[in-house]
């Protein structure tokens, strides 16, 4: 497998999805079939606590040349996964999607036309959505302000279904941050990208593992990981409210100097008093985010661990964890940490 040129790669993080799976399965294998390409199917183990990990390494058994998987000790996030999968991945062009067939893989052939025709950057929004009017909702409101915030002009932020060039791919991985956005930085890098509409499937099995504090989470990092104007808007703001609290204090000064002490007006200025203090929590609050993803950075920890990656021909007992051998009689062995090889003892 190490040898074989491959034109197509495709990586699918995989986090407790073993309902979505074997339907997935039935519905990949004519796609990559009927491309008339070179592929790989790189699926990456997210930590999860179901079997989807025997079911992928079932589905890599009866495709052995075809399917690799990449299993990590833990969860650390669909993003994270994706650059393990580019990192391993060999293809000319990669494509990625969920699990969970929300979004087709019948529509993957466009992709890869689109790529060919020298398209580097290939995103996709969502039409006729299948998801509650709220997230709906929400997700329009999130896509406005992240364009006008960030100005990187991709009409849907959360749909995963995209196509990159290798270049872009080296690129990317070439990025050492630990919290990072994909589609928008893959824009960041593009010189030709290209944005196609996409059919939208509702879940017909499992759950959603974005919830509410997720979602929230995820477009914090995608905003702050990617401006500074947060940051910005937050002094800007102070600098106005400052004005009229300026002015307020030399109003109510010359009142106690013209009219004498008075109580009148108290719970007035508690009003003003809990407005500006919740103006300064939440300016706070903000710097704290970029404050917090420095302190993630200059730590250097690994961005993700592979405990394993399965590949090459099925069969016998599975490849021990890298570590579980090492003795310190024995050359220490190595083993992938966040894409860089690291000696453990």
């Amino acid at each position: 497998m190490t040898s074989a040129h491959v034109r197509v790669s495709l990586v699918i993080p995989v986090y407790n999805e073993e309902e979505s799976l074997p339907a997935l399965f039935r519905r990949l294998t004519p796609v990559l079939e009927g491309l008339g390409r070179s592929c790989e199917v790189l699926f990456v183990n997210d930590g999860s606590r179901d079997r989807s990990l025997a079911f992928l390494l079932a589905y890599r058994d009866r495709h052995p040349t075809t399917v690799r998987v990449v299993d990590f000790n833990g969860n650390f996030g669909q993003h994270m996964a994706i650059l393990a999968g580019f990192e391993k991945s060999r293809g000319d062009f990669v494509i990625t999607m969920d699990a969970d067939l929300q979004n087709p893989p019948e529509e993957i052939p466009r992709l890869v036309a689109l790529l060919e025709a020298g398209h580097d950057v290939v995103g996709t929004y969502r039409v006729d959505r299948q998801d509650p009017l709220f997230r709906k909702v929400a997700s329009r409101m999130v896509n406005g302000i992240t364009n006008r915030i960030t100005g990187l002009g991709l009409r849907d932020y959360g749909c995963m279904l995209r196509g990159y060039a290798r270049r872009i791919v080296d690129y990317i991985n070439s990025c050492p941050e630990t919290t990072t956005f994909i589609p928008a930085l893959a824009k960041k890098f593009a010189v030709n990208p290209a944005e196609i509409p996409v059919d939208h499937a509702e879940r017909n099995a499992g759950t959603s593992k974005y919830g509410l504090y997720r979602l929230i989470r995820l477009n914090f990092d995608l905003m702050t990981g990617f401006s500074l104007v947060p940051l910005q808007a937050v002094t800007l703001l102070g600098m106005l409210v400052s004005i009229p609290s300026f002015l307020l204090m030399l109003l109510l000064l010359a009142r106690r100097l013209l009219l004498g002490p008075e109580a009148e007006g108290v719970f007035t200025l508690l009003a003003i008093n809990f407005f500006l203090m919740g103006i300064t929590m939440l300016s706070v609050g903000i710097a704290g985010e970029y404050v917090g993803r420095i302190y993630q950075e200059v730590r250097r920890r690994p961005r993700f661990v592979i405990r394993t990656v399965y590949e090459g021909e099925p069969g016998g007992t599975p490849p021990p964890v890298p570590w579980q051998d090492a003795t310190p009689e024995k050359e220490p062995l190595a083993c992938m940490v966040g894409g860089e090889e690291a000696r453990r003892d």
